[in-house]
């Protein structure tokens, strides 16, 4: 009895302990953060299913060129009035036949609209492959983003800590100045609100990391939480990348194989739709037979008969359907070639900007290295001035904050440093460090 008991009481804490360890985050790397989200996110499996369909376009282009086939089987019941010479009256009869047949059809000449149309299948798929690339490394991209602001929350809560810290170290020396009566009382009070202000800053920064496992969770797909690795992941530096080499890269890009496989598309289409103005010739042969068999002519052979047709159509009018769906066809490329020469130019603009936002980043880190460093030293320098009677709190206070700020600045800027670098690994389709 004492070891049930003792067992059920144990029970609940169980249950809480497994449920809060299911809670936990479980940290992934960034590889496998972008490998989930490629293979889990909709924008991805939508990609691919097109991709899919594309390339399912192409086979059925190719059975264009064979003919086609195809049997029949039927039955035909007939019930009505027949005269009878035997009775010499009119009575009610009724039969019941079978027939099967085989049938074949292939166009011999249609002014080369099946080989265009094959023409226009394969750009279609390069297009579907080009966008797969783009939507994986735009979902990378989304992922990257996430994956930063974990670290940089996380970041926020470090800084957040140490924040309170020092608030904490100079209440402790403002209420020995207030009670050995060498400052006021407003300096305890002043203290006691930046170490209030620097709890809610945790508090804040606590939430931003959760929400910020959140949503990375959401975009990889999973089942359960994931967080960042503690890991920091190496960020090329700035001499890495050259300029004329990206943008190389960045003109043969997915957005630009895009442009390029819709253009070819689109010219392969506007010829596909002058074959309407030539004729047709089509050839067709059937063989079929007929009969009272049940077994479809396998125990009493049926009359068969075979037949061949060979015809020629062409609509002399057709309402200027055919004059509509040339210019309709001529306008979408004349589209699509404006598209693939924006898409060029947007290349080299978002390439630029991403650079430059990326070097400008990492010079910023630079710097707010060098202020975090002599902001520190700065604090440092007016708590001794104050516990020696040589400075305010309000020079004190002042430092802390410009070490703030100055933090915050570092965390900015190192994020702002990743995403322009995912930024561009999205534009050129493939990474700057040479992993997949």
């Amino acid at each position: 009895m004492v070891r049930f008991l003792a067992f059920a009481l144990l029970v609940p804490t169980l249950l809480s302990a497994q449920t809060a360890g299911d809670t936990t985050p479980r940290a992934i790397t960034i590889d496998e953060a972008v490998r989930l989200a490629r293979r889990n996110s909709p924008l991805a499996v939508q990609a691919r299913g097109d991709l899919r369909v594309a390339r399912a376009g192409i086979k059925s282009a190719y059975f264009a060129f064979i003919p086609s086939a195809g049997v029949s089987l039927g039955s035909n019941w007939r019930r009505g009035l027949e005269y009878d010479p035997q009775e010499d009256a009119i009575i009610t009869a009724s039969s019941l036949s079978f027939s099967n047949g085989f049938g074949m059809r292939v166009d011999l000449f249609d002014g080369g609209r099946r080989f265009f149309d094959l023409r226009a299948a394969k750009a279609q798929r390069d297009f579907a492959d080009a966008a797969e690339v783009f939507q994986l490394y735009q979902v990378a991209l989304d992922v990257k983003r996430q994956y930063y602001d974990v670290l940089a929350a996380r970041e926020a809560e470090q800084a957040a800590r140490a924040q309170l810290a020092e608030a904490e170290q100079q209440l402790r020396v403002s209420t020995v100045r207030v009670a050995a009566g060498a400052a006021s009382r407003s300096d305890s009070l002043r203290s006691v609100v930046t170490v209030g202000n620097a709890r809610l800053a945790i508090l804040d920064a606590e939430n931003r990391v959760q929400l910020a496992n959140a949503s990375l969770t959401r975009l990889v797909g999973t089942s359960f939480p994931v967080t960042a690795t503690p890991e920091d992941p190496a960020v090329p530096s700035v001499e890495m990348l050259d300029q004329a080499g990206l943008l190389a890269l960045a003109e043969r890009g997915p957005l630009v194989e895009q442009a390029g496989a819709q253009l070819s598309a689109a010219r392969a289409q506007s010829r596909s739709a002058l074959t309407f103005f030539l004729p047709t010739v089509t050839a067709s042969a059937q063989r079929g037979g007929a009969g009272f068999d049940r077994r479809f002519g396998l125990d009493a052979p049926f009359n068969y008969s075979t037949g061949f047709q060979l015809s020629l159509n062409f609509p002399l009018l057709n309402g200027f359907q055919r004059e509509e769906n040339v210019v309709r066809a001529n306008v979408a490329a004349d589209i699509a070639e404006a598209q693939l020469r924006d898409a060029h130019l947007f290349a080299q603009q978002e390439l630029t900007q991403a650079l430059g936002l990326f070097r400008n980043a990492g010079q910023r880190v630079a710097v707010q290295l060098v202020s975090v460093a002599a902001t520190e030293e700065d604090l440092r320098l007016q708590q001794q001035r104050y516990a020696l009677g040589a400075a305010s709190v309000l020079d004190v206070l002042t430092s802390q904050s410009a070490l703030n700020q100055a933090r915050n600045a570092l965390i900015t800027a190192r994020f702002d440093q990743r995403v322009a670098r995912a930024r561009l690994e999205a534009l050129i389709g493939r990474p700057l460090t040479g992993e997949r």
